[in-house]
């Protein structure tokens, strides 16, 4: 743990400040003496509105889209005294990641000011660590969806006033249209406002732009219930047979064994379900779906967005000659096409060191394929067999799938290594 920095020692050359609602009162008097100090001061419009004439640096409004101007914005300025005003705190869901990204933690003095989730919480009476947090500012409102849980307290981040609107919609289709929302407007200033009601009967004009909604999760009787493990129910998803069974898809998803920030390739992707779950893992995990067929990769998209992982990417095309420009991978799924031509040997050379190889195949030519690099690379072997009980006459008895065989390997991290 890095020691604090001794008081006679400057602050790091540029200042970011955050600053909410209210304004110029509220903040501290640090943060008042770097605004004062500044001689450029950089930030929203609206942000830079709320500072008074005695900040008398030159100030500069944030161009859009922002990110790409961050570097430009600071070299630009870089002999002089700079101040970045974030809305509340910096490092949370704000400007502070850019600026640390593009300068390094080290040269930069944030002074956070309470975030408009912390006020939030405390005018709701919510623990803040048992509140779940989705930003829809730049971002899908269909991620919305994988936080969606009987019971659960949402605060949602708007990108604007129709933002309220849009999420009551949301959650109406998925089935939970009885949960409430409470949208908090001007957090933290003289001029807070509230609108409370249910997603379904929502009809509440656009409000002011900075808001916050509370979500109070409720689901309907009839709402498909979708869990946080993978094997998602099969009528989950839109498909045209092509899917990934789901006691098999659970399966699959342990092989794999999903790890934060990690990247999946799902090869021949049919209905996506397999990069959907591993990306449902955690909020970072990232995929991949390739799959040939144009109607099933819009399928997959589809199913992608309803299902809260907006974000996962579909490359519309065969492998192997669509994986040539994509990301290193730190796990591969093959679901479809293992006998095309140096399809495994393209998969195999692109998975970075110690990633995971998961292949299923229900036929006998790939089942073939599959033994022989099994014998080659080593790993394991397996044959999933899934049976259902189904009427027989006026009796019960099991009817039984395809089974699924599987191979699943792990590629060697050092010389020698085997797995």
């Amino acid at each position: 743990m890095s020691a604090a920095l001794p008081l006679d020692v400057p602050p790091p050359p540029v200042s970011v400040v955050g600053i909410g609602a209210d304004g110029w009162s509220g903040l501290s008097g640090g943060a008042r003496a770097a605004l004062r100090e500044a001689e450029v001061v950089i930030g929203g419009a609206r942000q830079l509105e709320l500072l008074p004439p005695e900040c008398a640096g030159v100030r500069v409004a944030w161009p859009s889209p922002l990110r790409p101007a961050v570097p430009r914005l600071l070299a630009e300025h870089r002999e002089r005294r700079i101040a970045v005003l974030a809305s509340g705190d910096p490092m949370f869901y704000g400007i502070g990641r850019a600026l640390a990204e593009e300068l390094g933690p080290e040269a930069l003095w944030v002074l956070p000011h309470p975030s408009s989730v912390s006020y939030a919480c405390a005018r709701l009476g919510w623990p803040l660590e048992d509140t779940e947090v989705v930003t829809l500012v730049g971002r899908a409102a269909a991620r919305l969806a994988a936080s969606l849980h009987e019971g659960r307290r949402l605060l949602v981040l708007s990108a604007d006033a129709s933002t309220p609107a849009t999420v009551a919609a949301l959650l109406t289709a998925h089935g939970f249209g009885p949960s409430r929302l409470r949208v908090l407007e001007q957090l933290g200033s003289e001029a807070e406002a509230y609108a409370d009601g249910t997603a379904e009967t929502w009809t509440h004009a656009p409000g002011d732009r900075l808001n916050v909604i509370a979500i109070e999760c409720r689901a309907s009787a009839d709402a498909l219930r979708l869990g946080t493990v993978p094997g998602l129910p099969d009528e989950a998803y839109e498909h045209d047979g092509q899917l990934t069974k789901r006691h098999i898809r659970a399966a699959t998803l342990a092989t794999l064994a999903p790890a934060p920030g990690e990247l999946l390739w799902d090869v021949g992707g049919g209905s996506g379900s397999i990069a959907i779950e591993w990306m449902r893992a955690h909020g970072s995990c990232r995929a991949v779906s390739v799959e040939r067929d144009p109607a099933r990769a819009e399928r997959i998209t589809r199913n992608a967005d309803r299902l809260g992982v907006p974000g996962l990417r579909v490359v519309t095309g065969p492998a192997p000659s669509s994986l040539s420009e994509l990301d290193v991978p730190d796990a591969v799924f093959i679901g479809g096409g293992l006998t095309a031509p140096g399809l495994l040997d393209a998969c195999w050379e692109a998975l970075r060191p110690g990633g995971r190889l998961v292949a299923n195949t229900v036929t006998l030519e790939s089942e073939a394929l599959l033994g022989e690099r099994y014998r080659s690379y080593g790993g394991e072997l397996t044959r999933l067999v899934v049976a259902h009980a189904v009427p027989v006459g006026g009796f019960t008895g099991w009817r039984q799938a395809m089974p699924v065989t599987q191979w699943s390997v792990r590629k060697p991290s050092v010389s020698g290594d085997r797995t």
